[in-house]
């Protein structure tokens, strides 16, 4: 059914009192300013401020303003884990009418693992409805989408849906297309020293996709893995899923201690690890660090679950090869993703895995969602057949070099007391605020002006960090840089270290 807009943006602000979200004595935004906010004509705003005020939702103060009423009963509001004082714009309107995902309650009925699920911390995936600065700043695992050759995909990708096989059309190998696992292994051969057969390829729905397959295969319940502390949430979420004890083991600048993981758990049926770029420290696991990870799989049995985050992007020195590259003993299970390298949509990553774990995998996957599909597989080996995927890499590692360059430059000008962690690749960097700062307080903060700043604290288990920030660069237009550095700068003069 149809609604005027000032009824829906009184249905969405009634909802954010009612939430939480706006509590009681909260200055709102002049009609003026709410108008310009949301997109909509003054008169809008003042309709809808009409109708709150009529039901005592919100009242006016003679020469200050307006305000979420102080009569409200607590009762019928829901505490959120945001300051109450600060207003959500643009970027907070468009979630009004639902609470954040952490200050939900948790259902009931839920089995002992979904509650766990549930309650993880987990990295914010949907856009921020404003467009400031591109709409983009300072995602982290973000390309340059505005760099993409969307009309070469597009062409091939249409072809491949307008006129498909009949084996396209039939249940497809769990595999993966035939022809794209041969082009990614000789990808690895070139790019990463892995020395795989085709056969030892298998196309999944993305890095998180392919972690969860391997817990599911290779982990019982209860069986303890060592996770990078601070460490990636989405395999801490995978890992829990499949019951897994997670073991954190601290990160320094040499990468994952795995002396220190001997010492906690010696007998840990798995490591997952990102050696090339940590997620999300950023440093690159040492040689010695490597080759004792390596020894320790192979004296104990245990699997090496090796993400192989950012790789294709490092602008300082050359590259280490990827522990997969050295697998003697068959130990590595190796992850990688187009996400990063084409888009996050396409949702395309793949697995390689020892020879003596293909049946087991293969089994798993056909009780899950049996293989991806088969037009974007078959698109994407055609692209990387016509060098178009070689093209567009060449071409991204010259944009993000130049990105992050800028990048560091805006903050050194605009943010001298950020102290910014070395970090040779990747598409992000961490950015430590002075230690007065609470960096979930300033997460949120900047989420509200439309910025994407996550909190490196969230990622943290026991190895806890001085409050900073995960700024990714490579989705940030040059255009955009000085303007969202700038608005980063505004809001954090306000968050503070909070008092609990």
């Amino acid at each position: 059914m149809f609604k005027p807009e000032y009824v829906r943006l009184y249905e969405q602000l009634c909802s954010a009192i009612l939430n939480g979200q706006l509590s009681p004595g909260c200055r709102l935004p002049s009609s003026r300013q709410l108008a310009e906010d949301r997109g909509v004509s003054r008169n809008t705003a003042l309709a809808a401020y009409d109708q709150l005020i009529a039901e005592g939702y919100v009242e006016t103060r003679q020469g200050s303003g307006t305000y979420v009423a102080r009569s409200i009963p607590d009762h019928i509001t829901r505490p959120r884990r945001i300051a109450p004082t600060l207003w959500p714009t643009h970027a907070e309107l468009s979630r009004l009418s639902a609470p954040p995902p952490r200050a939900a309650p948790v259902p009931t009925g839920l089995s002992e693992r979904g509650r766990l699920l549930t309650n993880l911390p987990r990295m914010p995936i949907a856009e921020l409805p404003v467009e400031v600065a591109g709409g983009t700043a300072f995602r982290v695992r973000l390309p340059a989408l505005d760099e993409f050759p969307v009309v070469g995909w597009t062409d091939i990708h249409a072809a491949a849906a307008r006129y498909p096989t009949v084996r396209m059309m039939r249940y497809h190998d769990p595999l993966g297309d035939r022809r794209l696992r041969e082009e990614i292994a000789a990808h690895l051969a070139i790019g990463r020293g892995i020395d795989c057969s085709p056969d030892q390829v298998m196309v999944v729905s993305g890095s998180q996709h392919g972690v969860d397959l391997a817990a599911r295969v290779l982990l019982d319940p209860g069986d303890a893995v060592w996770l990078e502390d601070p460490g990636d949430l989405g395999a801490r979420a995978a890992l829990a899923a499949a019951g897994a004890e997670i073991i954190p083991v601290p990160v320094d600048a040499d990468g994952i201690d795995v002396a220190s993981g001997v010492a906690r758990r010696p007998s840990a049926r798995m490591a997952f690890v990102t050696p090339s770029h940590q997620f999300p420290m950023g440093v690159t696991m040492s040689l010695e660090r490597r080759l004792a990870l390596h020894e320790w799989a192979a004296r104990t049995g245990a699997w090496i679950v090796e993400d192989d985050q950012d790789c294709e992007f490092r602008y300082e020195g050359r590259p280490l090869a990827a522990l997969k590259s050295v697998d003697e003993n068959h130990r590595v299970i190796y992850v990688g993703t187009f996400s990063r390298t084409m888009f996050p949509g396409l949702r395309l990553g793949y697995l390689v895995l020892p020879p003596e774990l293909m049946n087991a995998f293969v089994a798993v996957r056909l009780s899950t969602d049996v293989h991806r599909s088969t037009v974007d597989q078959v698109a994407m080996a055609e692209f990387m057949a016509r060098r178009g995927f070689a093209r567009h890499l060449r071409r991204l590692r010259k944009v993000h070099g130049e990105r992050r360059g800028l990048l560091l430059s805006e903050l050194a000008r605009l943010l001298p007391e950020l102290t910014v962690l070395p970090s040779h690749g990747g598409l992000h960097l961490v950015a430590r605020l002075p230690n007065d700062h609470d960096d979930v307080a300033a997460s949120h903060a900047a989420a509200a002006r439309g910025i994407h700043a996550w909190a490196l604290s969230t990622h943290a288990i026991e190895n806890r960090q001085a409050p900073a920030l995960l700024l990714g660069y490579a989705g940030v237009r040059p255009s955009h840089m000085a303007g969202a550095v700038g608005v980063l700068a505004e809001v954090l003069r306000g968050p503070k270290k909070r008092d609990d």
